[in-house]
């Protein structure tokens, strides 16, 4: 796969082989195993693994080892799962597409030309290709969940502060979630168990999977909900759903409304008057909180350095970020100081923050109608390696429907809906509040089923 996608950052033979031998020692002394013993995992190159290469997808982080695991890796290891690989991303979590790395581009795993999507394009295609069951990414305006839906997977963004963040690098830092890409709902379930709880290092992290109940725990949630959808009330958000799409987007709409319908829900249609506007509010916000975020990345403490000491520390500096960074974070590091900078931020990074609390308002009255919002999760399939990279506007489109998610700070789920007619996979989101990260997961798993008579076996 690795040939053929480019998906990884580093394979971890060694260490893999070690801790898997760990595990089968400990069968073989017929101790109790970890719920998780032996499970491979892939984990996103912007989450620490301790003494693993982890460039966050950055020449500026290249020779970056981490000393230390993230909060939710260490608990995936003391879970018995095991690390197989890191994954490759576009760099810093900044693209759609998964071609902004310094790796190079990952590629699809049906279809080398074409993108996976992104950032999280190498989890993706490591859980679509067969390498692991389960692959963690992170999801700042739609990363775990766009590629999920190119790929044919579930990809799910658990509300905010469902997980600890510390040890990501950082990007967007009141929207960046650790997410999980896999096949199926229960198993999104356990890993989420296992990584969820309070975190000293994470003062946003609730520490509950679902709810104020600390004790609460999805996969019990999932193992104890009805199999189908009776009395689930689906709210289809107009605005997102037509004009704009792909026919073959539409399409997967449908019939997954067919196909829940088919498990017993209800469907509606409801208003998000404003919704249209999240992309670009989502894109301001992104933008000023990356630039604060990566100017950390200096050259002299923080980052590779280019030049020499005795040159000053802005020649350092400027030399070294304008060679660690590339175009995309270059782009995005200015839009987001410029939207910052005295003069502008009342008219642009103040004036989105207000956009997003409409937003959220929005959003919030919407659920007081229906349980689940529903939404195309992209408005299209996986395009062509190179389409977009140089038309940005086009390229943040793509976050159009999944970035409400992020900045209502609700749980979030793509799941797949059939395919297009050249066999590209199409995915459907559906968004729950806050503290139903459980119902989304109900509704994976019924679709699992019940779109199967309706549905292609595509994803």
């Amino acid at each position: 796969l690795h040939a053929r996608c480019n998906a990884f950052v580093e394979i971890l033979h060694d260490q893999a082989r070690s801790a898997a031998d760990v595990v089968d020692a400990a069968r073989e002394r017929g101790e109790a195993l970890p719920p998780l013993a032996g499970v491979p995992v892939a984990v996103k190159a912007n989450l620490c693994v301790a003494g693993v290469r982890t460039t966050a997808g950055s020449a500026i982080l290249r020779d970056h080892r981490p000393p230390y695991d993230a909060t939710v890796v260490r608990r995936l290891r003391e879970a018995g799962a095991i690390v197989v690989a890191t994954t490759n991303l576009d760099e810093f979590g900044m693209g759609g597409s998964s071609e902004t790395s310094w790796h190079g581009p990952v590629r699809h795993p049906a279809d080398p030309e074409r993108v996976p999507g992104g950032s999280s394009g190498g989890s993706a295609a490591a859980v679509a290709g067969g390498v692991v069951p389960v692959a963690l990414g992170t999801d700042t305006g739609g990363s775990v969940r766009q590629p999920a839906a190119f790929c044919g997977v579930l990809g799910f963004k658990p509300a905010y502060g469902t997980l600890s963040r510390w040890g990501v690098i950082a990007y967007g830092s009141s929207l960046d979630q650790v997410g999980v890409l896999a096949h199926h709902a229960e198993d999104v379930a356990a890993f989420v168990d296992a990584m969820a709880g309070p975190d000293p290092h994470d003062a946003t992290c609730a520490g509950a999977p679902y709810g104020a109940d600390p004790e609460s725990r999805l996969a019990r949630a999932l193992a104890d909900a009805p199999p189908d959808l009776r009395g689930v009330r689906i709210g289809v958000i107009e605005e997102l759903a037509g004009d704009g799409n792909d026919p073959a987007v539409r399409a997967g709409l449908q019939r997954l409304l067919d196909a829940a319908r088919e498990a017993g829900a209800s469907v509606a249609e409801v208003e998000v008057p404003d919704a249209r506007a999240g992309v670009a509010c989502y894109h301001l916000i992104a933008a000023t909180e990356a630039a604060s975020n990566l100017a950390r990345y200096d050259g002299a403490i923080t980052g590779v350095r280019v030049g020499d000491e005795a040159e000053g520390q802005e020649a350092v500096t400027t030399a070294s970020r304008g060679a660690g960074f590339g175009d995309e974070v270059q782009r995005r590091v200015l839009m987001g100081t410029f939207a910052a900078s005295a003069g502008h931020v009342d008219a642009w990074y103040l004036a989105a923050s207000r956009v997003r609390r409409k937003l959220a308002d929005q959003i919030a009255a919407a659920f007081h109608e229906v349980d689940l919002l529903l939404t195309p999760t992209a408005p299209t399939v996986a395009y062509r390696l190179g389409d977009r990279t140089d038309d940005p506007l086009a390229m943040a489109l793509g976050d159009v429907d999944t970035c409400l998610a992020n900045l209502a700070g609700v749980g979030a789920i793509s799941v797949p809906a059939g395919s297009d007619p050249d066999g590209l996979p199409v995915g459907v989101q559906a968004m729950a509040t806050a503290d139903r990260n459980d119902l989304l997961l109900r509704f994976a798993r019924a679709l699992r089923d019940a779109r199967e008579p309706v549905l292609s076996s595509s994803g």
